[in-house]
């Protein structure tokens, strides 16, 4: 499914656990960053279940490695919630991202083939289509798959682990900074220029850039943090 989840670390006993694992840490992780499923809520083990039409077994898999990545709050004796979000933890992690992306950006110019730089064109094409439409699901999915794109392309293993371990917590607060208002046209004009500056070879600029690209979303965030559904209030 274009847009879905991407997670490799879960274990199941067989494919078509594993499956299931796989299908309801998609649907709630969807719910949680595109905003369906709020701070707070309940996850019924019972209700997931039938949803899906599993055990409870794959249920509690599933929310276990939610836990793990930070979207779910599973005390201990009490009931497994959509956790909340602390603005230093959104703080820390932009801070790590805004650093890996810049060593990313220069990465790409140092190795990346004419083919890879008009695959990073194309994925700025579908960004600019969406955005255009005002379309603020599409264009954050379109934005993950931009940033698949840059990683692919960068070639560096350690860089996409670090940043893959982090995908569903950050992938809640990008899609939050990219609803506020403006920032569709403000992030595809910064990732046209981008691209441009991967066009020219220029790392220097490219790597400054991301960098700003990433620490522009954290100041949005910082700015609508006392509206937003995904704080501790």
């Amino acid at each position: 499914m274009s847009g879905s989840v991407d997670r490799s670390t879960v274990e199941g006993d067989g494919d078509g656990e594993s499956s299931a694992v796989d299908d309801i840490v998609d649907w709630v992780a969807r719910g949680i960053i595109e905003g369906r499923l709020l701070p707070g809520d309940d996850l019924n083990s019972v209700d997931l279940a039938k949803r899906f039409n599993v055990s409870r077994t794959p249920v509690r898999e599933a929310l276990f490695v939610l836990s793990r990545e930070g979207l779910v709050d599973w005390s201990p004796r009490r009931r497994p919630r959509v956790s909340a979000v602390k603005l230093q933890d959104v703080r820390e992690i932009y801070q790590l991202r805004a650093i890996l992306y810049a060593e990313v950006s220069t990465a790409i110019v140092e190795r990346a083939s004419d083919a890879d730089l008009d695959a990073l064109w194309d994925a700025h094409r579908r960004l600019a289509k969406v955005a255009a439409q005002g379309d603020v699901d599409g264009y954050f999915w379109a934005n993950v798959a931009f940033r698949d794109e840059e990683l692919r392309v960068c070639g560096n293993g350690i860089f996409k682990e670090v940043l893959d371990s982090m995908r569903m917590r950050t992938n809640r607060l990008r899609r939050l900074s990219t609803s506020l208002p403006g920032r569709l046209q403000r992030s595809c004009a910064d990732h046209q220029r981008l691209c441009e500056a991967y066009a020219e070879r220029d790392g220097v600029l490219a790597a400054a850039l991301n960098r700003s690209i990433v620490l522009s979303a954290l100041q949005a965030i910082e700015q609508a943090w006392d509206h937003t559904p995904v704080t501790t209030r």
